[in-house]
């Protein structure tokens, strides 16, 4: 027997226990994976950015293990270390029900397995792309419920002076704004909280992506204000909607719609900031061929 043999056969029962682990694992957070995918197509103001992260974090997984296929593959018992904690958050959250402490408990769970089935070396090389599923996770209104407020007096304080720049009569009382047809309220949906979570989870991978230093810090800057400037566009755009045609606007799909609007805006921002930019290509010196004679 060689010894390519010898390591298939040896391979082959850690692939056989990985499928019963990942099986094992499926029916237990089977009904936290349901309530996730529920939280993230429940509409644009909800976290919807997390529908994209599992298979963009899988398919960055794939990618590192693929460049990394000559590190050794040697489980580590370490990986008990975060396994044993997560399973433990899940039993708690199975008394609580919250949902919240089992999603968090699938974060901490893939690095543990991870380092059971990789071995430290390939387990470092998808360190990121395993923390980058924390942006998945729903944050409770409880938790943000300052930031919110914060972000709807930001929102009101900006798009007053631009309305009535435009002519338009605003009368400002907290965060509701009095026109002359309507009254609109920029409530907790329309903080821009939503945009500022996807544009800091996309600024996180175009850093992860960067070369530069310095494009790394400013992409992670800029991303928060980036984020509240197309909110506020995005105000300014459906509030002057609202003024032409009336408040119906606002029962219409271009109130959805118009959430998909910060994200056109803020996200190709983001990546003209984070993009390295091409370097020019030598210019070789042209080739001077000898003229041969007959």
């Amino acid at each position: 027997m060689d010894a390519t043999t010898t390591r298939a056969n040896g391979a082959r029962p850690n692939t056989v226990l990985l499928a019963l682990v990942v099986a094992g694992l499926a029916l237990v957070y089977g009904p936290t994976v349901v309530w996730l995918f529920g939280r993230w197509t429940m509409s644009v103001w909800h976290n919807a950015h997390g529908l994209f992260i599992p298979p963009l974090v899988a398919w960055l997984v794939v990618q590192e293990l693929r460049r990394h296929a000559d590190l050794p593959v040697s489980g580590s018992a370490w990986g008990f270390v975060l396994l044993i904690p997560a399973l433990a958050l899940h039993v708690i959250d199975t008394g609580m029900q919250t949902q919240l402490l089992s999603a968090a408990s699938i974060v901490i769970a893939l690095p543990g397995l991870a380092l059971l089935f990789l071995g430290w070396p390939r387990t470092r090389t998808i360190l990121f792309p395993l923390a980058f599923t924390a942006f998945a996770l729903p944050i409770p209104l409880s938790a943000t419920e300052k930031l919110h407020l914060v972000l709807r007096h930001i929102t009101t304080a900006a798009v007053t002076p631009v309305l009535s720049a435009t002519g338009l009569s605003v009368f400002t009382e907290g965060t509701t704004l009095h026109l002359s047809n309507a009254t609109v309220q920029i409530a907790d949906a329309c903080s821009g909280f939503s945009t500022l979570y996807a544009a800091m989870a996309f600024a996180f991978l175009l850093a992860y992506f960067t070369a530069s230093t310095r494009r790394r810090v400013l992409v992670l800057l800029l991303a928060a204000p980036v984020a509240i400037l197309s909110n506020i566009t995005r105000m300014v755009l459906l509030l002057l909607l609202v003024a032409w045609q009336g408040p119906w606007v606002l029962d219409t799909f271009l109130h959805p719609l118009s959430g998909l609007l910060t994200f056109a805006l803020s996200l190709p921002l983001l990546l003209w900031v984070g993009s390295d930019p091409v370097a020019p290509k030598a210019v070789e010196p042209a080739q001077v061929r000898p003229v041969v004679g007959t």
